[in-house]
């Protein structure tokens, strides 16, 4: 495959505080989906009638038909459910974020009016409520330009946020390339917002969510009571709230549907959540656009030079070195499949000891044999590599007494004459009298012992020059 494109590393062990307003333990985010009048429909130049999110557990869509009980269900969400969710929200004082399908919003004037009037934003959830995945890309983007052009003709200004939903695997990079949106929520794959780059363009991504969301009324195994996705969203929350507590704040991301959610027994379940949530201090309650705005000024995304992306000759001149003298570590590991993961230091180094470790005896005692001996006479003679100098300058090797020398010397040409290759140790880990206990110490073991301890010690050198290269 050579380059494997998919992040599954992300912020790992160094997760951001994202250091919300008021330091709020969690930011709570409500997303109103506004889908009814297109969704799939022969009126809207449709092959069939809709199947997606209903109260219809399953359906099947009717190729060249109009589904009569389908359309009533998404029209209950226009008629009923999105006025109980606005009087909801707004007496609660909680701004939303709403997905609008731009066709959807064009045929929902007095609700477009309300939603501007409760200062929520509308963000941009595609032309139509439609599938992507098997459109032809340039069917897609001109899909996406309509949309933009549809809703800022109907809401008066064009959107800042973008989430197709139904997408496809390009749906992101074609809305990413435009770079005129301040977040696309076309993901699941984090609780905080992470950056990501779309050729010079630094495109902000803002996770959704599929798990506290009320769409799983409309899925098998799902809620089935509106307690039941109050609980989740309890349970969901505390646990939040908790690592915020622990200085780790993140992000709570609640889906609702109007057709859904918008159902007075699943309402009510919402409305609990809703007081519980507002029973905590330190929660901030914001828009999708405030969260952006946030991380950006917050958390501007920094560019480094990525292995991921060098030629095979850019990458051995920056880490053919990494392993003393042995280049050619690093030119079979510009052969592995490397992905994201692989551009930091944990993840290069997994690389490049891979080859290290699968290479023969032979080629790994030569990588051995390619270390100089510790203050030994090309440290002397001011021969050694750069790496390998500052190293040994970490430990006060440069700075020997005669008589630190003199043992050093004695050491070093006892150990080879044993084992057949230098002592080698991570000598950014230890002083000098740990280095010299060290010597004396494991100059007793067996070869075997001690050529494995050495290797040991040479993926622990390596780690540490590529922590001084890369985050």
């Amino acid at each position: 495959m050579g380059t494997y494109p998919r992040d599954l590393e992300g912020y790992g062990q160094t997760v951001p505080n994202a250091a919300w307003p008021g330091g709020a333990k969690v930011a709570v985010q409500f997303v109103l989906n506004y889908e009814e009048g297109g969704e799939n429909n022969l009126l809207h130049g449709d092959d069939a009638s809709e199947a997606f999110l209903s109260e219809i557990v399953g359906a099947a869509a009717w190729p060249g038909q109009r589904h009569w009980n389908m359309e009533s269900i998404y029209e209950y969400g226009a008629r009923a459910g999105f006025w109980r969710l606005h009087r909801l929200f707004t007496e609660a004082g909680i701004p939303l974020t709403v997905y609008g399908v731009a066709t959807a919003l064009a045929r929902s004037p007095s609700q477009v009016k309300a939603m501007q009037e409760a200062d929520w934003e509308i963000a941009s959830h595609g032309l139509k409520w439609i599938e992507h995945k098997d459109m032809t890309e340039a069917e897609e983007l001109a899909q996406i330009v309509e949309a933009i052009r549809l809703h800022a003709e109907v809401t008066g200004e064009a959107p800042r946020g973008w989430y197709t939903g139904r997408c496809s695997m390009n749906t992101v990079g074609l809305v990413a390339a435009r770079g005129d949106f301040d977040y696309i929520s076309d993901s699941y794959a984090d609780d905080l917002p992470y950056w990501m780059e779309a050729g010079e363009h630094d495109q902000l991504i803002i996770p959704y969510t599929l798990d506290a969301n009320d769409m799983r009324f409309a899925t098998p195994q799902g809620f089935n009571t509106g307690e039941q996705f109050f609980q989740y969203l309890k349970d969901s929350f505390d646990g939040l709230y908790a690592e915020g507590a622990a200085g780790r704040p993140a992000m709570m991301s609640v889906g609702l549907h109007c057709r859904l959610t918008g159902r007075p027994g699943r309402a009510a379940g919402l409305k609990r959540f809703i007081e519980y949530a507002q029973s905590h201090s330190d929660v901030w309650f914001a828009r999708r656009i405030e969260i952006a705005e946030h991380w950006k000024a917050n958390f501007p995304h920094k560019r480094w030079e990525r292995p991921g992306a060098m030629s095979r000759e850019r990458f051995v001149e920056c880490f053919g070195g990494i392993f003393e003298n042995s280049p050619w570590i690093a030119e079979q590991a510009f052969d592995l499949e490397r992905g994201p993961a692989h551009d930091t230091a944990t993840g290069l180094h997994n690389a490049l000891t891979r080859i290290f470790r699968s290479a023969s005896q032979a080629e790994r005692l030569g990588v051995l044999n390619a270390h100089p001996d510790l203050a030994g006479k090309l440290a002397q003679a001011k021969r050694l590599t750069e790496n390998s100098t500052s190293e040994q300058a970490s430990a006060g090797l440069d700075a020997l007494t005669d008589a630190e020398r003199s043992s050093f010397e004695a050491l070093n040409a006892e150990y080879v004459a044993k084992h057949g290759f230098p002592f080698i140790i991570a000598v950014r880990d230890h002083d000098k009298a740990g280095i010299l206990a060290a010597f004396q110490r494991r100059i007793g073991n067996d070869r075997e012992t001690e050529m494995a301890e050495a290797c040991r010690q040479v993926e622990r050198i390596t780690e540490l020059r590529l922590k001084d290269l890369l985050p």
